[in-house]
């Protein structure tokens, strides 16, 4: 994917989360969230796609050891214990306003991704991997925590349909990458049915 639509996509997808956060009723901040999580957490989580591109802008990585998008789920995978622990801590940050503290994370990362010009090989945590690709990344992790987001408080979502066409290539690609790819094209052409609980990642 060319560097400028996956910032465009990363753009909009972090636009629309703000927006879905901004709409979050103040009782609703203590229910449940996702698994473990409570709304919280799962707010906080999501918010991790935009502090981790502030984080890693500036890590420019000595080799790209990522070379796809789909490898970087597969490298991640190996570091998933931390994750639930980490959405609660992120929660935390997010401080007694959330919604304004998403807001300036969404500036924040626009301002930083408009002065970098080109398409590094950053250190992410799944190892050196370009720009471009780590955004695609967050895009996904935008799109499907919103619609989290969005089940677990019953609010309205809509994600931005190029952002959710990305998203969705990229599931894909990782589908494909685990040897899930026949099943998945024979329950998308009502073929089969996938197992309750079936997950790309």
């Amino acid at each position: 994917m060319p560097e400028s639509d996956s910032r465009r996509t990363f753009a909009a997808a972090a636009q629309a989360f703000a927006e879905l956060v901004d709409r979050i009723p103040d009782d609703a901040w203590t229910g449940p969230g996702l698994g473990d999580w409570d709304l919280r957490a799962l707010v906080g989580h999501a918010s991790r796609s935009l502090v981790t591109v502030l984080t890693y802008l500036p890590r420019i990585a000595e080799t790209e050891a990522v070379p796809t998008t789909a490898a970087y789920y597969a490298a991640a995978a190996q570091i998933m214990a931390a994750v639930t622990e980490r959405g609660r801590q992120a929660g935390a940050a997010l401080g007694n306003d959330p919604a304004a503290t998403v807001r300036t994370l969404v500036r924040d990362c626009a301002r930083a991704l408009a002065a970098t010009t080109d398409d590094p090989v950053i250190e992410s945590i799944a190892g050196g991997m370009r720009l471009s690709g780590y955004l695609v990344t967050r895009t996904f992790e935008l799109v499907v925590h919103s619609l989290d987001i969005a089940a677990a408080t019953g609010l309205s979502y809509d994600p931005p349909a190029d952002a959710l066409a990305e998203s969705l290539a990229l599931a894909v690609d990782v589908a494909v990458d685990r040897g899930q790819g026949a099943r998945l094209l024979l329950a998308l052409t009502g073929r089969a049915s996938l197992a309750s609980g079936f997950s790309v990642v």
